[in-house]
């Protein structure tokens, strides 16, 4: 049985900029977040995963702008939060206490001139001031010792603590509300792998334990193996493939997203030659036409260079969704896009494919001219 949604993004654009400058860096992307889900969010260094993010819980600086869609968050049974409709105020209360952020570079986000402990209560007396300041300290050693530091550490400079330690500690302050969704942004960028693996591991156990939902944001496919349930794949802006997790690494659907695995070696058989993904990402201020993957693809026909493709549904009966003109049913499908998916069991057919966008208006009411304010520049991470 498939779980509620809990967060629901429809037809969200973002741009950096104004006016016929503006850079279009997120456009019309779809995306729900369901309860208890981890669901990974990948692409290149550029492809709008962390503006995405951010926008949803509107942590985006200037010159950054949200132009169009809808961000739908639904804390219990019955009850909806228009998150690009709330004021500061009401967003202050709901970030970190429902919706908690882990930012990018996170072991250098902590103040290195208070001590982890001050840190960690801070975020308790900002969000719960009933709380005496014994039950802060206590708390905040619960939270040390859920991500494997023990609380005597509480009394320690970020200097004094090594960087898979510091973002633990970010780890931990994210959850000391104990909030719904929790956003991964790079969480373990700068970490050598046994760090990494250590890091995995204690997030699986704690989602097991206090339930949240998990965007987990990364260029690494490879890390969103070990931990989530289905994955998102973004290409300048654009979502261009989304699968369980299983699905899309062993019968991946899209062009990018056959070259994002075949980038990694294999740890185990015979030795294989990489190929990877010729060329570099595009300007997305000189975005081809057509796909805007066409230029770097080697599976590319007339069409798509002329037209962009929308999301569709390579196999008949199934959820997965795939921007990609070889899945439309028109014509033969490469071997490499056409794996039988070990979920489902289904391939791609011959029978046109169901669109995705079909049913969706082509524009939005509240899209025409919004521009949502940005978040205060205290509130606001990093974006890439």
């Amino acid at each position: 049985m498939t779980a509620e949604p809990l967060l629901d993004i429809r037809g969200l654009r973002v741009d950096y900029g104004a006016g016929p400058d503006a850079v279009h860096a997120v456009v019309d992307v779809d995306l729900v977040l369901r309860r208890g889900e981890v669901l990974g969010l990948a692409g290149e260094s550029g492809s709008g995963k962390s503006t995405l993010a951010y926008a949803a819980i509107r942590l985006l600086r200037a010159p950054g702008m949200i132009t169009g869609g809808e961000v739908r968050y639904y804390p219990e049974p019955g009850r909806t939060v228009d998150l690009l409709a709330l004021d500061e105020p009401e967003l202050r209360g709901l970030r970190w206490s429902q919706i908690a952020v882990v930012l990018q570079s996170a072991m250098n986000a902590l103040n290195p001139v208070l001590t982890i402990g001050a840190q960690l209560t801070d975020v308790l007396q900002a969000h719960r001031p009933d709380l005496q300041a014994r039950a802060r300290t206590a708390r905040a050693g619960e939270l040390l010792s859920m991500v494997g530091i023990t609380a005597d550490r509480l009394g320690s400079y970020p200097h004094e603590l090594s960087g898979g330690m510091r973002q633990r500690v970010m780890i931990a302050m994210a959850l000391a509300l104990e909030p719904q969704v929790v956003i991964l942004d790079e969480p373990t960028t700068a970490l050598d792998v046994v760090t990494q693996r250590e890091i995995l591991e204690e997030l699986s156990v704690l989602r097991e334990r206090l339930g949240f939902a998990v965007l987990f944001i990364t260029h690494d496919l490879s890390l969103l193996g070990e931990i989530a349930d289905s994955i998102a794949v973004m290409y300048a802006g654009r979502l261009v493939e989304q699968a369980a997790a299983a699905s899309l690494f062993h019968a991946p659907r899209h062009p990018y997203t056959v070259g994002l695995l075949n980038s990694f070696p294999a740890l185990h058989g015979p030795r294989q030659r990489r190929t990877g993904i010729p060329g570099s990402p595009p300007d997305l201020r000189l975005l081809p036409a057509g796909c805007v993957f066409h230029p770097r693809c080697p599976y590319t026909v007339d069409r798509c260079s002329a037209e962009s493709p929308p999301l569709l549904e390579p196999d008949q009966g199934s959820e997965r969704l795939a921007a990609c003109w070889r899945q439309d049913g028109s014509g033969p499908v490469p071997a490499e896009l056409a794996q039988p998916d070990p979920v489902t069991g289904t391939a791609p057919g011959p029978a046109p494919a169901t669109w995705a966008a079909a049913a969706r208006p082509a524009e939005r009411p509240d899209d025409t001219a919004s521009h949502v304010p940005l978040a205060s520049s205290a509130d606001s991470g990093s974006q890439s």
